[in-house]
């Protein structure tokens, strides 16, 4: 949710802080700040918005300390504002939080009775008071975060100093990521490893109720009592030009041009090029013994990524012939699911990190279904949670909205589907290789698409004259739709809604006129026919329509204000392929309006909180 650094080395915090939390912004964005030792006291400084205003407080600032945290904000508990920003302070003690104290009301109201001033509106402050209020009697960093760590309930990382100690770090979580670097007689601890990754690719993950111990040189961890624990460091390959524009625009835009790659990086560990057949390994589970024994598949995941598993649904089930459910996060963990005997439930986070998801495959573990996790981060807390693991590979993911992680997944999904059924004796050797033939192509159907772009870049101001958009699709593309519609109104603030073209004449024909634009996804697959019948009757009601078919579907053409062809591709490889014309008009509208593309208001990349 939030973006936290710290740094204990020789070199000046400040900017080292700064450039991690530039790459950490994604995070949050609603203040930022940094607290450094300087001259045996500590400085902060705070600013509100985004991180370009705290540099320019910065500027004629110098800090002569090596010790030093910082912290972007999403807001969750008080107004996003200076006096609400990280870092926190009471006494001697300055820290940074991300996630939410869940008893922070108790806390609160013991520490007003004792007459403790409390200067914000946010929960972190008073876990400060909290080490502060310990430390009088210790005189003992460690001791005294061991203390509170057992006074707070809730989802959290926390990241303390002390003036009195210049030379100590202290970090624990339960939680929220919290990743430790480990450099040349240097450290950083860190929200997510891009923000040390330019000064090393070495980096222990914190495991709940876990702390690190920085003093010096020397790094230590141990679990909540205080006791050592073995940890092991993780090398990291990405290189810090992963995270640069590389001369575009926007992140996002950057990132929906990567696609093709991204899908080829994501297939690639899984597919025989000589043979087109599929093969899993290495992901936890002999295949055989597992996919034999599953009567029943869950998909669990939240916002895009819930989407995809809506793709996943319909590639299990009529490529593998299993029963498979999808859940959001969030419902199916106080729904009491019933999880029947040989359930396998499959979570997708791109950051590995989503606090629903996290408690989801827990939940699920605790009713005795076998997990299998994909993600985009390995060692995350949701891929460590989970005993199989299939892995995007798309490299970093800047922009708030997903776009490489999506078409990535979908492939995934394609490559599961047909493993299921292979194990399972539902599938030829003629459709496997179709289905792998089909992948193999993506990458070069997307690089299609994208010449495309500049027609939509044009499309933009006449787009933004409608007063919201209906996105449809049937079958496979009905999640599709769904995932155009959210793209719309997480980066151009419109409204927009996702429907299965088939439900139209049950509600959404009556908000169809001349103003309101109807977007279909209409591949030529099976349901053509009934696709392009819906839309007569948005047509007929004055409804303009943008249509997304395969080829130069004449029908579909002159109905359409707008059409895009699509080169021609399997029904499994389908979404991949029309998910990225979406992608482009939902950027080029929002950027058309001028609004942050990367950064949409009130969202964070990874929702590490509930």
């Amino acid at each position: 949710m939030c973006g936290i650094v710290g740094y204990l080395g020789p070199k000046e915090p400040k900017n080292i802080i700064i450039e991690g939390l530039k790459k950490l912004e994604y995070r949050g964005y609603d203040s930022a700040g940094i607290a450094v030792i300087h001259d045996g006291k500590t400085k902060r400084v705070r600013a509100q918005g985004k991180l370009k205003n705290l540099e320019e407080k910065l500027i004629s600032e110098s800090f002569n300390g090596h010790l030093g945290i910082g912290h972007t904000r999403w807001a969750t508990h008080g107004a996003p504002n200076e006096r609400n920003a990280h870092p926190h302070q009471a006494g001697e003690i300055s820290l940074v939080h991300n996630g939410i104290i869940e008893n922070y009301l108790e806390i609160k109201a013991e520490l007003i009775k004792k007459g403790t001033e409390i200067k914000s509106d946010t929960d972190s402050e008073l876990v400060a008071h909290l080490i502060w209020e310990d430390i009088q009697k210790t005189q003992n960093l460690l001791q005294s975060v061991k203390n509170t760590l057992g006074k707070i309930v809730g989802a959290f990382s926390i990241l303390v100093m002390w003036e009195k100690s210049p030379n100590e770090l202290i970090a624990f979580k339960d939680g929220p990521p919290l990743i430790v670097g480990i450099g040349e007689k240097e450290h950083f601890v860190v929200s997510d490893v891009q923000a040390a990754i330019k000064y090393t690719k070495r980096f222990v993950y914190l495991n709940d109720r876990e702390i690190v111990h920085i003093q010096g040189t020397d790094v230590k961890f141990m679990n909540a009592k205080g006791e050592p624990i073995k940890k092991d460091i993780v090398t990291v390959d990405w290189s810090e030009d992963q995270v640069e524009k590389a001369g575009f625009k926007h992140f996002m835009l950057k990132e929906i041009y990567e696609q093709p790659r991204a899908v080829a990086q994501a297939i690639a560990p899984y597919i025989d090029t000589d043979t087109h057949s599929i093969l899993l390994k290495n992901i936890g589970y002999e295949m055989t013994d597992l996919y034999k024994k599953i009567d029943r598949v869950f998909f669990i995941a939240c916002g895009t990524s819930y989407y995809a598993a809506m793709v996943g649904k319909y590639l299990i089930e009529q490529i593998a012939k299993v029963p498979v459910e999808t859940d959001i996060a969030s419902e199916f963990r106080y729904r009491k699911p019933v999880m029947p005997a040989n359930t396998l439930v499959i979570t997708i986070s791109q950051s590995g990190e989503t606090a629903d998801t996290l408690a989801a495959i827990r939940l699920a573990k605790e009713c005795g279904a076998q997990t299998l996790s994909i993600t985009n981060v390995a060692q995350s807390s949701i891929d460590r949670e989970a005993t199989g693991h299939m892995y995007m590979n798309t490299g970093v993911e800047v922009g708030v909205a997903s776009t490489k992680a999506f078409t990535s997944t979908l492939s995934l999904l394609n490559i599961l589907a047909v493993q299921i059924a292979k194990v399972r004796g539902k599938i030829s050797v003629a459709d496997e290789k179709q289905i792998v033939q089909s992948l193999l192509a993506v990458p070069s159907q997307m690089e299609t698409v994208l010449s495309y772009d500049k027609y939509f870049k044009e499309a933009a101001a006449k787009l933004a004259e409608f007063k919201g958009f209906l996105y449809l699709g049937r079958g496979v593309s009905f999640p599709i739709a769904l995932e155009g519609a959210l793209k719309l109104k997480e980066l151009a603030y419109m409204h927009a809604e996702g429907y299965a073209a088939g439900e139209m004449k049950h509600g959404p024909l009556a908000l169809i006129d001349k103003d309101m634009a109807i977007v279909v996804v209409a591949p030529s697959d099976d349901l053509i026919d009934k696709t392009i019948s819906n839309l007569q009757e948005a047509k007929a009601r004055g409804g303009k329509i943008i249509s997304i078919g395969t080829g130069e579907n004449e029908g579909l053409k002159s109905m359409s204000e707008f059409y895009l062809p699509l080169p021609a591709a399997f029904w499994t490889t389908n979404p991949l392929v029309a998910v990225v014309p979406l992608q482009l008009m939902s950027y080029h509208l929002a950027d058309h309006l001028k609004y942050d593309v990367d950064q949409p208001r009130n969202l964070a990349k990874s929702v590490t909180v509930e």
